[in-house]
C-alpha cells in the first residue's frame, strides 16, 4: 500500500490546473439548481439539504409524503466515479431497508436493480437517469433528471402498494 503522504502530492498535482475544482463547484451547483428547481416545483415533496460528498457522490432526498410515511424516501444521486445520475429508493435506516427488501422478494419491480443488505449500500431500488450527462445542457438535463425521478417514484408507489408493503 502507497504511503499516504503519496497520495496527497498525486492529488495536489491534479489540482494544480484548476479542473477539478471548476467541475467539482460546477456539479455542485447544478444539484444545488435542480434541489431548488424540485422544491419550488413539487411543494409536497420533501426536499433535504445537498449532500456534497467527497468525490464519490452528491445528492439529496426528494420524498413523496406517501414514501415519507413509510419511512422510506428517494434520492437523486450523481456518483463522480461513474459520472451518472441514479434514482434510489432508500429507507429512514438499516431496519427499515431491510424489511422492506424482505418483503419486495419475489415481486415485480418492473426491472429496476434490487439492492442488497451490506455495508455501503443504501439503495432498495435503483435506476440510471442519465448515463455521462451533458452539464453544458443544464435544462435538457434537468428535464430529464425530474421527468425519470417522477416516473420512479411513480413506479415504486405502484410497487409498494401492488406488494401490500406497509
Amino acid at each position: 500500500m502507497k504511503p499516504f503522504n503519496d497520495d496527497v502530492v498525486a492529488y495536489t498535482e491534479v489540482l494544480r490546473d484548476g479542473k477539478i475544482q471548476r467541475a467539482y463547484r460546477g456539479i455542485l451547483e447544478f444539484m444545488s439548481s435542480l434541489r431548488s428547481r424540485l422544491e419550488q416545483n413539487h411543494p409536497d415533496h420533501f426536499v433535504s439539504a445537498l449532500y456534497a460528498g467527497y468525490l464519490d457522490m452528491t445528492y439529496f432526498a426528494f420524498t413523496p409524503s406517501i414514501l415519507k410515511e413509510r419511512r422510506l424516501k428517494i434520492a437523486i444521486v450523481y456518483l463522480h466515479p461513474d459520472h451518472r445520475f441514479e434514482v434510489w429508493l432508500g429507507a429512514i435506516n438499516r431496519n427499515v431497508q431491510k424489511e422492506t427488501l424482505r418483503q419486495l422478494e419475489g415481486k415485480d419491480i418492473f426491472g429496476y436493480k434490487r439492492g442488497e443488505i451490506k455495508p455501503g449500500e443504501d439503495a432498495i431500488l435503483s435506476s440510471i437517469l442519465v448515463d455521462h450527462p451533458d452539464f453544458d445542457a443544464k435544462e435538457k438535463l434537468e428535464n430529464m433528471i425530474e421527468e425519470g425521478t417522477l416516473t420512479f417514484i411513480q413506479d415504486v408507489v405502484k410497487i409498494l402498494n401492488d406488494s401490500k408493503i406497509d
